[in-house]
């Protein structure tokens, strides 16, 4: 993040917290569903190749992927942004990383500071929402921030079974950590989300909080996302419509540090990203 000046990160907290945030839920809604639909448009397309090259150095880097929703070709620029993979993800341990981002907060559930918001002080649990309250203090908090460039899919950490799932409507603050740089989880906090616990085979507990943020109209649950369903790790389990974040809540303690891009389907205790 050394690449974000101060003043910048000032501006982007004051404009998200003081000015976007000052507007209804509804409305930021709105406004995030119209923006989105450009996305959305047969002329979007031709906005890959630019992205592709600004971001990755290579302007056929969309090649590498495969259309999102099982499209043959890539007709929207989201498209790009819910992309597959070419091969089924390769998982080869117990517990991994769900998504891709970057780590922007980690630590034990007892030792993450409580987080003002709007002049009330909450604990992290409560971006969990009814599962909260159930977490034990010793269990890891990790939030990934998924960047517009990243891999917008979320897929299960460990096979088992889901346990509940809750949504829980909010607002559509700016998710950028930078621009909340003491704080970078306070927008868990007011967001919509879309809480999922599950419970591995071992009989752990996993906690995940899909959080939606500006511009991202849409989480889309995978069919497997249902009380009492099982789902194997590295299965697809929801996605995002452009950027956004992920919270977790687990028994294994992330081996990465924070600061540092995370790979989806990399086992969670060891150091090295793939």
């Amino acid at each position: 993040m050394a690449f974000h000046s101060a003043t910048a990160y000032k501006v982007l907290g004051f404009l998200s917290l003081n000015l976007w945030g000052r507007l209804s839920a509804s409305v930021q809604r709105v406004i995030s569903a119209t923006i989105s639909r450009l996305y959305e448009t047969r002329f979007s397309r031709f906005m890959i190749g630019p992205y592709c090259l600004w971001q990755f150095g290579s302007w056929f880097h969309y090649r590498q992927f495969v259309p999102g929703g099982g499209k043959n070709r890539y007709e929207t620029f989201q498209d790009f942004f819910t992309r597959d993979f070419v091969s089924p993800l390769s998982v080869s341990d117990k517990g991994i990383w769900p998504c891709e981002g970057f780590l922007c907060e980690k630590g034990k559930v007892s030792e993450i500071p409580r987080v003002k918001v709007k002049g009330e002080v909450k604990n992290l649990r409560t971006v969990f929402g009814g599962s909260g309250p159930e977490i034990p203090n010793d269990y890891h908090f990790i939030n990934v921030f998924l960047h517009n460039k990243n891999y917008h899919h979320i897929h299960s950490p460990v096979s088992g079974v889901v346990k509940s799932v809750e949504h829980i409507p909010g607002e559509l603050l700016l998710l950028r950590p930078w621009a909340y740089r003491k704080t970078p989880s306070l927008p868990a906090l007011t967001n919509e989300r879309v809480n999922v616990s599950l419970q591995d085979d071992q009989d752990q507990k996993w906690y995940l909080s899909i959080v939606g943020g500006p511009m991202v109209a849409t989480i889309n649950r995978g069919p497997g996302l249902k009380e009492g369903q099982r789902v194997t790790v590295g299965e697809k389990i929801a996605s995002f419509r452009l950027g956004s974040t992920l919270c977790m809540v687990s028994p294994v303690p992330p081996a990465i540090p924070a600061g540092i891009w995370v790979s989806v389907g990399h086992p969670l205790h060891q150091h090295k990203p793939s």
